[in-house]
């Protein structure tokens, strides 16, 4: 494993971990550095700080841990691979992903998960454990998200305008649920067992990955928000 001790080079920091013969990083004292990790595949790279905006962006199969927060746009249209984060986001984290995985043990600002899509046989999975700001889901168009709810701020799970303009995906939200509002655009209805079966081993990943029990995330009822049949957005974009 090599350790690369952040500097405030974000290039220099992305070079090394590209050229390095090892498959396997630290990355200390992370204040700020963009673009770790942009378009990687194939290492592992932990991270002890806060790395910056981008962070992940376009991964590629490369798993990235980060001991700390991390800025916006974690995972900038990611494509494989995983990101785990031990504490919060900021905005637009999951943006444009179309694969891979996004584990969040806190809570993420506004425009988490807009524009997330499914692209063949890719299908993208993102878990919050706290609550999301406003704009959830925006355009979505594929795979899935998961709101636990689990943070204690006394703050609704969801903020404004949550699923605007969706037309594909699931979105899953544990608890309560007073106070949102949805556009008329989706449907919004109790999760069934079915609806479940589909992120279970997530759910399963997740509360493994955050040493959480398990039973304690399953004891609070889910809503499963999905595009309402007459959504007027599903018009614009074309399926495969």
């Amino acid at each position: 494993m090599q350790t690369i001790t952040a500097c405030g080079d974000f290039a220099a920091i992305n070079r090394t971990l590209r050229e390095s013969t090892d498959d396997s990083f630290v990355i200390e004292n992370c204040l700020g550095e963009r673009f770790v990790g942009a378009g990687l595949s194939g290492k592992k790279i932990r991270i002890n700080g806060i790395p910056g905006n981008a962070l992940g962006a376009y991964l590629n199969g490369a798993e990235i841990e980060v001991f700390g927060n991390a800025q916006e746009a974690v995972g900038d249209t990611m494509n494989a691979g995983s990101i785990v984060i031990h504490g919060r986001v900021g905005d637009a984290a999951g943006y444009a992903m179309r694969g891979g995985k996004i584990f969040i043990k806190g809570s993420a600002g506004y425009r988490t998960g807009i524009h997330m899509k499914a692209y063949r046989d890719k299908s993208p999975v993102m878990v919050i454990g706290g609550r999301c700001g406003s704009f959830l889901g925006e355009y979505l168009a594929g795979g899935a998200i998961v709101v636990l709810g689990m943070h204690d701020d006394g703050k609704c799970v969801v903020g404004n305008f949550p699923c605007t303009g969706m037309h594909g995906g699931k979105v899953f939200i544990r608890g309560s649920l007073e106070g949102a509002r949805f556009p008329s655009g989706v449907t919004v209805r109790d999760a069934t067992d079915d609806d479940l079966s589909e992120i279970r081993s997530d759910i399963a990943e997740y509360c493994r990955v955050f040493g959480i029990d398990e039973t304690l995330v399953w004891s609070e009822r889910f809503t499963v928000i999905t595009p309402n049949s007459s959504n007027p957005y599903k018009q614009m974009y074309v399926e495969n």
